[in-house]
């Protein structure tokens, strides 16, 4: 197993020459609490069926590890056992993490120093035969925005009736007769008044109601805009290299 950063988080690798032991640690390593999209499996040989975590398949094996941030050396390593029917696990951990996730992955991890070994002894060259390109590679962080509901405000009206009341002062006619006892001569005019009919109507007031709608009070609806500056704190990865010259004894960082 190759472990790629020697501090308290990192890529932790193995490898393992059977599905089952690659797939028992992969569960392992979530239930440790490492989500799966943190976890990859790459199957080698001519296995394309089960099921696995990020599971890479159906390209050349060097093609395939070209996102793990290898060391050109493991890398080649890693493709051949791939090549010869391995499994490769790795696991990208966050602080806290590597040390558990270290301990999973060497329990039943092939030693790839000890199989290189043996491989070479077969009649593979291995690494130190190849001319290759090593990628420096750094992560570049963008940051965008999206527009997201932020909740909602319903502006609604409706009628409502309320009681009201008002006195009205209202006239009513009363007709009235009255008997009054006389005792004079009957003139002409008195005559003249026997066999008619007098007619006498009388009138009231009544209430009569009328409403006028009138605009009491406007709600204006609006919307303001607010702006405001959000700092985002992320990480990148960065690929490192070192070079050792041992004809000068030299060491040089990049």
């Amino acid at each position: 197993m190759a472990l790629d950063t020697p501090t308290d988080y990192g890529t932790v690798t193995g490898f393992f020459d059977d599905r089952t032991s690659a797939e028992q640690a992969v569960s392992r390593l979530q239930e440790a609490g490492i989500p799966s999209n943190r976890i990859k499996m790459v199957a080698g040989g001519d296995d394309n069926g089960g099921t696995s975590v990020n599971e890479q398949s159906g390209m050349g094996f060097w093609e395939a590890l070209k996102d793990f941030f290898l060391p050109g050396e493991d890398r080649y390593t890693y493709a051949e056992g791939l090549r010869r029917g391995g499994y490769l696990v790795t696991a990208r951990t966050m602080p806290g993490e590597y040390n558990k996730a270290a301990e999973i992955l060497d329990e039943n991890a092939v030693d790839i120093g000890e199989r290189e070994s043996s491989w070479r002894q077969e009649g593979w060259k291995g690494w130190q035969d190849q001319t290759d390109v090593i990628p420096v590679v750094e992560e570049e962080m963008r940051v965008g925005k999206r527009d997201v509901s932020h909740g909602l405000v319903r502006v609604r009206s409706y009628v409502v009736e309320e009681p009201v009341q008002e006195d009205v002062n209202l006239a009513q006619e009363h007709v009235t007769i009255e008997r009054r006892p006389v005792d004079r001569p009957a003139t002409d005019t008195d005559l003249a008044m026997q066999g008619r009919s007098i007619d006498v109507e009388e009138r009231r007031e009544e209430v009569v109601v009328s409403k006028d709608a009138r605009v009491k009070e406007e709600l204006v609806v609006g919307k303001t805009v607010e702006n405001r500056t959000q700092t985002v704190n992320d990480t990148v990865r960065k690929t490192r290299t070192e070079v050792e010259d041992e004809r000068g004894d030299t060491t040089r960082r990049h």
